[in-house]
């Protein structure tokens, strides 16, 4: 989906369906976010009047938990372990080395829409660090060159 091309009438559904509950703002987001893949700049102003708030509090919840997007996400969600067993087998330099690779930093899509980056606090693999997860698919004990083939696979997979 384009970046312009956001859905308005499922930003309005999600809004109308959740607005009059305690605490509705992050429902709304998490409701937006699960529909469409992120939280459009566009539809702030809809939240903000909905609930009474200004956009920049809206936009403030939005950019304060890492777990919203502002952006569409990739066809592919690539997440990197940042847990203590995974960086201390490898995993700071494996996320340098997958930043440097797709050309991108964590919260960021690649340009061809294909990987998005995130980073992850635990994958449950410490046994095997470090582990990344694609699309919930989990691998372990990555080094950079089976990070560069896992990807290759991915991106043939489009």
């Amino acid at each position: 989906m384009n970046h312009l091309d956001w859905d308005k009438s499922t930003v309005s559904a999600v809004i109308d369906g959740l607005k009059d509950k305690p605490g509705a703002l992050l429902p709304i987001l998490h409701g937006i976010q699960d529909a469409l893949g992120y939280i459009p700049s566009e539809s702030v102003p809809l939240i903000a009047k909905a609930l009474n708030l200004s956009r920049a509090e809206v936009h403030g919840v939005i950019t304060f938990y890492h777990y919203f997007r502002e952006t569409p996400p990739g066809k592919h969600t690539l997440h990197i372990c940042r847990a203590e067993s995974c960086q201390s087998m490898g995993g700071v330099a494996l996320q340098s080395h997958a930043k440097a690779e797709l050309g991108i930093d964590f919260h960021e899509t690649t340009a061809d829409g294909a990987i998005s980056l995130e980073p992850v606090y635990c994958l449950g693999n410490c046994a095997c660090s470090p582990a990344i997860a694609i699309d919930g698919e989990v691998y372990g004990r990555v080094s950079a060159a089976r990070f560069d083939e896992i990807v290759a696979d991915v991106r043939t997979q489009a």
